[in-house]
């Protein structure tokens, strides 16, 4: 279904496709509502939720009848990367969407839309963060099944959270041969969404990608998972110390200051507190 022409016959505006993946309830959707309005044509949503789950949003919702084909994923599963291949898949029947970008229901935006959108579209790179870990939580997870296909010097980690090109989308999808071997031999003490990606780009595509995220996690805490942010802790500060936390990164190829465009953990109860801070903090 992959078209070899270069050109589209019609005029084609690149947009951004929203992947949502979620258990159930979308708790801050209408602080999404209030960051995608005004943005008609320029976006896409999609939500992978449990199947026999319906989200009940209103109408007039960028999230109304948004809702995915899906199956029951485990956390540690490579049912996790099948959804977000499900996704991927949805999301590229739109030949429009260009870019695409894997979220929680716990994800915010940090900046607007026109900031998010530019950042995205004009980048020459997509966004997947892809490093190898001299550890346990790294190498320690290789196994020497997946040899010769898959050697261990190519084997690589990262954040499940990427933003990727409509190009890497297609290879992504595509892929039977390699899914396979994560499939059958990435299961005990391994997470094959932690892997599967990083370690593909790695071996196919490392020169396409900018070997980072655009979603902040903290960290500071230590510990096998980031720190969840609820109403008592959203402070201006806070939002503003994410937008600006005096991190370095490379953006197409130059050095910039501008490295996250999203953030998580937030929980339900921290939703009207950040609805207060998008005018003021956020911009939109």
């Amino acid at each position: 279904m992959v078209s070899k022409r270069n050109e589209y016959p019609f005029n084609r505006v690149p947009k951004v496709a929203f992947l949502f993946m979620t258990e159930g309830p979308l708790p801050l959707l209408r602080l999404w509502d209030r960051f995608f309005k005004g943005h008609e044509g320029l976006f896409t949503v999609y939500v992978h939720a449990y199947p026999g789950y319906t989200l009940e949003v209103p109408e007039s919702s960028f999230f109304y009848d948004r809702q995915i084909p899906s199956e029951k994923t485990k956390h540690g599963l490579i049912s996790q990367v099948d959804a977000e291949k499900r996704l991927l898949a949805n999301a590229l029947l739109d030949f429009s969407n260009e870019r695409f970008v894997l979220l929680s229901e716990s994800c915010i935006p940090v900046f607007n839309f026109s900031t998010v959108y530019k950042y995205l579209t004009k980048s020459a790179y997509s966004f997947v963060q892809s490093y190898d870990e001299n550890s346990f939580q790294g190498l320690g997870h290789y196994n020497s099944h997946l040899a010769p296909e898959i050697k261990l010097p190519q084997w690589r980690k990262g954040s499940r959270w990427f933003e990727i090109q409509r190009s890497l989308a297609v290879n992504i999808v595509a892929d039977k041969k390699y899914y396979f071997f994560f499939r059958e031999y990435c299961k005990t003490n391994c997470y094959p969404d932690e892997f599967y990606i990083p370690t593909y780009l790695n071996m196919f595509h490392g020169l396409s990608n900018a070997n980072r995220t655009v979603t902040w996690a903290g960290w500071s805490i230590g510990g096998h998972h980031p720190a969840t942010y609820g109403r008592e802790d959203i402070t201006e500060s806070l939002i503003r110390s994410i937008r600006s936390n005096g991190t370095i990164c490379t953006y197409n190829s130059k050095p910039s200051s501008l490295c996250f465009l999203f953030a998580m953990k937030f929980s339900p109860d921290a939703l009207e507190p950040l609805l207060n801070l998008t005018s003021t903090v956020m911009k939109f």
